[in-house]
Formats: structure tokens, sequence, C-alpha cells
């Protein structure tokens, strides 16, 4: 039986603070890399690195990948679900302005998605395809995957079996950790367990 790790780590506060940004390219601000050196601290044990192409991810991943020598694969299927219309927006001011849509979208965002969005359906099913990839091709493997709170939120109902309209139930603060233990059976099954969520590796 193989087994294997995949943690998951969440960008730090990205340049413009708490916005709507899915396909908004913004770097991480100063206190976005503090809050990521504090989460991982001295605990460096990967033997992978996987990273969003969006720079407030893949600009730790690859300081990260140079620190430790490992080549860091930039997956952009784990980009960050896109809010059209509403992206560089924050949620008050949504509120604000239109609170009955933002109400609708978080009840049923297929339905009631801004503009120019990502369907939440195509997003779930976009990651959870890349997720079972990544399960598969890492089997004996440590790995970091570098991404965003939608998409953490996404991997972790798609493994814990939650259905997917309690995504948002899900808090995933700037550079949230959370563990994933795999065992990997011969016959291509495998078993799953959430070791820990809200944490640092610095805890661990």
């Amino acid at each position: 039986m193989k087994a294997s790790t995949f943690d998951l780590i969440r960008h730090g506060e990205p340049v413009g603070g708490q916005l709507l940004r899915g396909s908004q390219d913004d770097p991480l601000s100063d206190l976005g890399w503090q809050q990521m050196h504090d989460s991982v601290g001295g605990h460096k044990p990967w033997t992978r690195i996987v990273t969003s192409p969006l720079s407030r991810c893949q600009a730790f991943a690859n300081k990260l990948g140079e620190d430790l020598s490992l080549c860091v694969d930039i997956n952009p299927m784990f980009r960050e679900i896109s809010f059209g219309e509403w992206e560089g927006k924050s949620v008050k001011e949504l509120m604000k302005h239109d609170p009955k849509a933002l109400r609708n979208y978080w009840e049923d965002p297929d339905n009631h998605a801004p503009q120019g969005s990502e369907r939440m359906s195509d997003f779930i099913q976009r990651i959870h395809t890349a997720w079972e990839a990544l399960v598969l091709e890492y089997q004996t493997e440590h790995t970091l995957l570098v991404c965003h709170g939608g998409v953490i939120r996404a991997i972790l109902t798609h493994v814990l079996g939650m259905p997917s309209d309690r995504l948002w139930n899900i808090d995933v603060p700037y550079a949230n950790v959370s563990r994933l233990a795999y065992h990997h059976f011969p016959d291509g099954g495998h078993t799953a367990q959430l070791k820990f969520h809200q944490a640092r590796f610095s805890q661990d």
C-alpha cells in the first residue's frame, strides 16, 4: 500500500486587501508574504510543490522551491474562480449597492452568477478533475499545493463527501493550512483523511 500527503496552503493577503479577486492577478502584500512565512515556519518536508499560476501563489511557491531546490509545477487548473464583473470589488461594496444579487449568488451561484464569471459548477468540476489527477500522479510524495480559498473549499468538500453547495461553509483565511493524508490500494482505490485545517505548519 502506498501513502501520500498533500498540504494545501492559501496565499497570504494580496495588495489591495480583502476583495473578490479570482482572475485579477494582484501580488502579495508585505503582510501577505509575512503570513506565508509564518504559516510555513521551519516545517519544510515537501518533495513536490504545485502552484496556481496567479502571482499571489506562484511568487511564494517559486521562492520556496528555490530554498528547497525543488522544481515548481505551475498548474493553471488550480487557478481561482473568476468573479466576472465583480472582480476587484469588496463584499462590503456589493452589500451596499446590490445586496440581493450577492445573497442570490451565495445561495444559488449557477443561476445568479455575475456577468462574465465562471459558472460555479464548471469551477467545481475543474478542481475535482485537477485534484484527482494530482492524487493519482503523486502517490508516494509529500506535495505542497499553493492555491486559493475557493480551490481549497472545492477540494475539501470533494474529499469529505460534502454537498458542493456547502462550499462557502468552510472558512479558509489567508495563509490557511490544511493537510490530507491518502492511502492507495493496488486496485487503484484510495482512502483520504483530513488531518488538520486552519493550522500552521510551524505548529505541527
